[in-house]
């Protein structure tokens, strides 16, 4: 049912698309979301250009934002698609959303979480638009479906995207390892590159300026992490595979193919009893998703909860307290070594 209201909504977009000319939204501002998606950012705030002309960059969700405005500096526009506090798993494109695609410069997107962008790109179709799957090239995970996997498996497994007839599942979360999320950026800088190559200079400089602070962020994960007490960690939601493999830990989800999908009473126990064998001392949830599965196991046994936060998009808190990617990541970074050192 869910294919055939994605189908009956690519249909609808692309009429929309046709019958208006494909103007989009002449403020440059997808529908339900400000033009920044509520991105906090230390990149400056773009200002015209010599030619007074900039490139439009849409983006799909947070990090790719986020990335896309720290390479553009003041020569792009950066429009994000995904609403500021929505769970960007489950989100589906407006009509007005497809034309902002469709009139786009750049297109940026992350692979695998945006099951709908294939479609969209196809449906708002533009030859002269530079599309980037900025985990594109990146050795993903794989794992097994969740109701599939043996006990002692490693729980560092991929979610999120089933590969055809093997079944393939794999697990889109890159961005949570600094490392990998260099080569994202990397990635967003070379369209950009060639979207633009009279301002070549000014996004190689800026890419290498931001990448810095990324591999200054991966020493600080190396350091703080190298030496705790316990290696594991027990969270809602699997999206912190890479992270744990970049830094030596074992992620232990609760739920894995769906950052809302409710374990089974088998999943529920063997997760207790991991968590009491191992001294596990605290729970993670994430931002956008209930955390009633995380508080049920912590109550269970005795343990308290804490905030792991996948950075897939942004809480009102989060924009209140100016909070961007590398913010966002030092926190987890704090979380963790508390927990693991209790």
């Amino acid at each position: 049912m869910k294919a055939k209201l994605q189908k009956t909504l690519f249909t609808a977009a692309a009429a929309v698309l046709l019958l208006s000319g494909c103007t989009g939204n002449p403020s440059g501002t997808s529908t339900g979301a400000p033009a920044d998606t509520g991105a906090a950012s230390t990149a400056p705030a773009p200002q015209p250009t010599d030619s007074g002309k900039k490139i439009k960059v849409v983006a799909t969700f947070y990090p790719m934002v986020e990335f896309s405005k720290q390479v553009a500096g003041i020569h792009a526009d950066v429009i994000g698609l995904i609403p500021a506090g929505a769970e960007p798993h489950d989100w589906e494109p407006s009509a007005k959303d497809m034309a902002q695609v469709k009139e786009a410069d750049i297109f940026v997107y992350n692979g695998i979480v945006e099951g709908w962008a294939e479609k969209a790109l196809e449906s708002a179709a533009n030859d002269k638009r530079i599309v980037v799957e900025a985990s594109k090239g990146i050795d993903l995970m794989e794992g097994l479906p969740e109701e599939e996997e043996e006990e002692g498996h490693d729980h560092a497994h991929a979610d999120e995207h089933k590969d055809g007839a093997d079944e393939k599942v794999l697990d889109p979360h890159v961005w949570l390892d600094p490392v990998l999320a260099q080569k994202e950026v990397a990635s967003i800088e070379a369209a950009f590159e060639k979207a633009d190559p009279a301002n070549k200079e000014d996004y190689k400089k800026n890419a290498d300026a931001y990448i810095a602070k990324l591999k200054q962020l991966d020493e600080s994960f190396k350091s703080g992490l190298s030496q705790t007490k316990h290696k594991e960690f027990v969270t809602q939601h699997a999206a912190f595979g890479y992270l744990a493999k970049q830094y030596g830990l074992t992620q232990v989800p609760i739920a894995g193919l769906s950052p809302e999908q409710e374990p089974s009473p088998e999943k529920m126990a063997d997760i207790v009893k991991f968590a009491k064998e191992k001294q596990v001392r605290t729970i993670f949830f994430e931002t956008l998703v209930d955390p009633k599965v995380a508080s049920t196991i912590a109550q269970e046994i005795g343990a308290k909860t804490d905030v792991l936060n996948p950075i897939e998009g942004l809480t009102a808190d989060d924009q209140k307290n100016n909070l961007d990617y590398i913010g966002l990541m030092n926190n987890n970074l704090a979380s963790l070594k508390k927990a693991l050192n209790e």
